[in-house]
């Protein structure tokens, strides 16, 4: 009897021995991670435990000491950032900006920045994919600047799918979001997740969300504390070695919410 075995799926993001300093401060002292094809990656971790930096160094955003990046198999500065979405912690357009959703999204897609010579009805086909996935149809006539935080998260992510990324990067998704709705912001992007079999890596300091939503979790403080399964990481003895101090751990009950 033949034993079929399971081929690991591809690596996607690989970074080794990554050093940043910024100013006199070591924020990254040797960071080492794997992060595999197709799951929902949680960064956890806290203020200035180098979770932004590292986002940022996987962007080309920031540059490092020593060590290595690679994504989806390439460097980096191959081209390869084209394959990858990326939504910033915080983007407050100024009150003067005066471009409506549907134009700032149009923007960003090759095939509809010349939306000026289009029709609304073209363009909006274009770009129908992903603002059906985000729910940011009764947005495309608004302003940009005059959205509340949580609609503006939404239409960057929607803006973070246009070109349809294999890998999504999130630095605090719920960033702006007020409490109530941060569950269903959470919802909504393990939605999108199963939709387009995105790899996505998020930053996040609400631990209940990450266990519930997260395959897999890394807890960084300058270092990579701990890392597995969020019932693996998310305890006291793992959550007190990355925060230093006492964090109560979370248990998932099925049926209770949390």
């Amino acid at each position: 009897m033949e034993i079929a075995f399971r081929q690991p799926k591809p690596v996607v993001v690989e970074v080794a021995g990554l050093h940043v300093r910024l100013g006199d401060a070591a924020v990254l002292r040797g960071v080492d991670l794997q992060i595999r094809q197709g799951g929902i990656v949680a960064l956890i971790g806290p203020n200035g435990s180098g979770k932004t930096t590292l986002l940022r160094c996987l962007l080309g955003l920031q540059k490092y000491e020593r060590g290595s990046i690679r994504l989806l198999g390439e460097s980096p500065d191959s081209g390869v950032l084209r394959r990858v979405g990326y939504v910033p912690q915080r983007l407050q357009p100024d009150r003067s900006f005066i471009l409506t959703v549907r134009e700032f999204l149009a923007l960003r897609r090759p095939s509809t920045r010349d939306w000026f010579w289009r029709s609304t009805r073209h363009v909006d086909s274009l770009l129908a994919d992903a603002v059906a996935d985000l729910d940011v149809a009764r947005l495309l006539d608004r302003p940009l600047a005059g959205l509340s935080g949580g609609q503006l998260q939404r239409v960057l992510i929607c803006a973070s799918l246009l070109n349809d990324p294999e890998l999504l990067l999130l630095d605090e998704p719920t960033a702006g979001v007020d409490t109530p709705g941060e569950k269903d912001f959470y919802e909504l992007i393990a939605a999108v997740h199963g939709r387009r079999n995105l790899t996505v890596v998020l930053v996040s300091h609400d631990l209940s969300m990450v266990y519930r939503h997260a395959s897999r979790v890394y807890a960084l403080n300058g270092v990579v504390c701990c890392e597995g399964a969020p019932e693996e990481v998310m305890n006291a003895e793992s959550l007190k070695q990355a925060y230093g101090i006492h964090v109560t751990p979370y248990h998932h009950h099925h049926g209770h919410a949390h």
